[in-house]
């Protein structure tokens, strides 16, 4: 006897059924990546772009800063003020020399110090690289604290010092001559350690064959330095340079706040204090964020012209 059944055998889902699980299997494979960036994504419009637009928002109006005052519309007027301020002319070349005087110190000099330390063996290379390092670690109030006492025209150490060797010091960070000078020793103090840490892990990333093969086919050393190892160093030394000029302003910030106070006459001031003194010393919102735009755009162009020289310079050990 047969017996007909009306539905599908016994443990086999109909067809419609399949279709529709392995559909929601996929949307969630599909969407599993972009949850996992989420909480970035969040942080990033709420820290970043939300403040940003409202800075690009300010730019557009007059306002003092003070709630109970509305903002007033006022078109572009705080873009042409900004450009024809003497004050922002000083601040962009100040900064412009801090730039330049970074590069040497932020990139140069680490990679000098890095190639040296490779020289040293042991317990020695690992003091030798934590003392250089260590600065980077201590904070701007502590670092300009320090520095301050050292540079002290009355019972400083380094005066002292140069006053025995017959060239008197004045109060140097009241000195247009040297204020620039004093801030840019006290941060390249500070950074040097930065840059040499990233020269350092640049260099643990080569393989050692490459010299050892050199030297087989009688490659000298200083051969060898020029020819293959800062070639294959050049992602680490573009990455350094990129970071010195997108934040050379910002490094400085808070040495010029604590030690010059941008001054005297401004002969030490960047385009971050420059900032801080159109927003919270004059209280123009306006002003503060019509010239905070114009870096931003000015940096942000920086950064694309050196993403795309960086992939044409850069050599990769593949």
């Amino acid at each position: 006897m047969f017996i007909e059944t009306a539905g599908p055998a016994a443990g086999i889902a109909p067809a419609g059924a399949a279709g529709r699980t392995a559909t929601r299997r996929s949307k969630r494979r599909t969407l599993s990546p972009y949850l996992y960036i989420l909480p970035a994504v969040v942080l990033l419009l709420v820290w970043t772009y939300w403040p940003l637009g409202q800075t690009v928002n300010l730019s557009f109006n007059d306002w003092n800063l003070i709630p109970t005052k509305p903002k007033q519309y006022v078109d572009v007027q705080k873009y042409a003020k900004v450009l024809s301020l003497p004050e922002l002319h000083q601040a962009l070349i100040n900064t412009g020399l801090y730039i330049l005087a970074f590069l040497g110190i932020s990139v140069a000099l680490p990679l000098v110090f890095a190639l040296l330390s490779r020289k040293v063996q042991g317990k020695a290379r690992t003091a030798y690289q934590a003392l250089i390092f260590v600065p980077f670690l201590i904070t701007p109030v502590a670092s300009s604290a320090i520095w301050r006492w050292l540079f002290a025209p009355e019972g400083g150490t380094i005066p002292a010092i140069a006053a025995a060797l017959g060239a008197p010091m004045g109060n140097v960070f009241r000195d247009p001559n040297s204020s620039m000078i004093a801030v840019i020793v006290i941060v390249g103090w500070q950074m040097l350690g930065f840059g040499v840490l990233v020269v350092s892990a640049g260099l643990a990333g080569i393989s050692p064959d490459y010299a050892a093969a050199a030297s087989i086919d009688g490659a000298s050393g200083r051969q060898i330095t020029w020819r293959i190892i800062i070639p294959l160093l050049s992602p680490s030394l573009v990455f350094l340079s990129l970071m010195t000029i997108l934040l050379s302003a910002q490094w400085t910030y808070p040495i010029i706040d604590l030690v010059t106070q941008g001054g005297p006459g401004n002969s030490s001031t960047n385009i971050y204090y420059l900032l801080y003194q159109f927003g919270f010393r004059n209280f123009d919102a306006g002003l503060s964020s019509a010239a905070g735009t114009l870096f931003f755009l000015g940096f942000g162009l920086i950064a694309l012209v050196f993403v795309e020289l960086s992939e044409r310079l850069s050599f990769y050990d593949n």
